[in-house]
């Protein structure tokens, strides 16, 4: 955990130098202070507004104990055996298995389920995705990888902005080739940081998850399921989805083409290859 929590702190003031260095390239010291200035804008907005975006993104809408009871008894009971509070409870009506959890900290947390995913899981295998999502909150990476996607996010759109600054060729801007060059790797450099975070995380509430529950196979069986299920049942990617997929549980979208290459999670097999070795199992 020391060590995924290392990894992450590097990666995202790597990322926030490089989102500096872009604004410092297009426009000398004024372009970095104002780069500076986007990035602690678009910070707020992703530590404040992050759960809201999300759970919109999904068009998800609270609900209670009458109308999920055994739902609501699995979050109630985890959050006590971690002596947290019990986070706010969504559900998405989409028909795609999935979860997520969101929210800056554990008394501003809120976990959501796909309405797919109530029907095709059974109690033990929610229950480990409920452990899931809950210790994403408990291990505070929420908040991280809202800062990654919105800090991604600005790099990507000041990329972009490079070819508008690339007219010239003398030294007060980048020059069109270098500006065309930056609109292509400011995405690549944004979006390799926020995969190797949203991976490192993945990979640490799996195993915390497992843990909280005492049930790593449910969780393994949870995630074949689930796989399965976002394949069959792929989402639409469009720009509202895309800002909340990096916090489900498995890539909702269909993962061909070039978009594959930057996915947000790992590969189920491995995933449930350490579960499976964290329960003592045995092929």
């Amino acid at each position: 955990m020391h060590h995924n929590g290392l990894r992450t702190a590097v990666l995202l003031g790597g990322l926030s130098a490089f989102l500096v260095a872009v604004g410092a390239w297009l426009g000398g010291g004024t372009g970095a202070q104002m780069a500076l200035m986007l990035a602690l804008a678009t910070n707020g907005v992703a530590y404040f507004f992050s759960d809201r975006i999300a759970l919109s993104a999904m068009r998800a809408r609270p609900v209670g104990e009458v109308e999920h009871p055994m739902l609501y008894r699995i979050v109630r009971e985890l959050s006590t055996e971690a002596r947290q509070p019990m986070p706010r409870l969504y559900i998405s009506p989409t028909v795609q298995p999935n979860a997520f959890a969101t929210g800056r900290s554990p008394r501003k947390a809120a976990v959501c389920v796909t309405y797919g995913l109530t029907k095709l899981l059974d109690e033990a295998e929610l229950r480990g995705v409920i452990g899931h999502e809950l210790s994403h909150v408990y291990n505070r990476d929420i908040l991280v990888s809202s800062v990654a996607g919105a800090l991604a996010t600005m790099i990507t759109w000041l990329s972009y902005v490079a070819v508008f600054f690339g007219g010239s060729d003398d030294d007060e801007g980048p020059g069109f080739v270098g500006a065309l060059l930056m609109m292509v790797l400011g995405p690549v450099a944004a979006g390799m940081v926020q995969m190797a975070i949203s991976r490192a995380r993945e990979f640490q509430a799996d195993e915390s998850g497992a843990r909280l529950t005492g049930d790593p196979l449910a969780l393994a069986s949870a995630l074949r399921k689930i796989e399965l299920g976002a394949r069959r049942l792929p989402l639409p990617e469009n720009s509202r989805l895309t800002s909340a997929s990096h916090m489900m549980i498995a890539n909702p979208f269909s993962g061909s083409g070039f978009g594959r290459l930057f996915s947000t999670h790992p590969p189920t097999s491995e995933r449930v290859a350490r579960l499976e070795r964290m329960a003592g199992y045995r092929r």
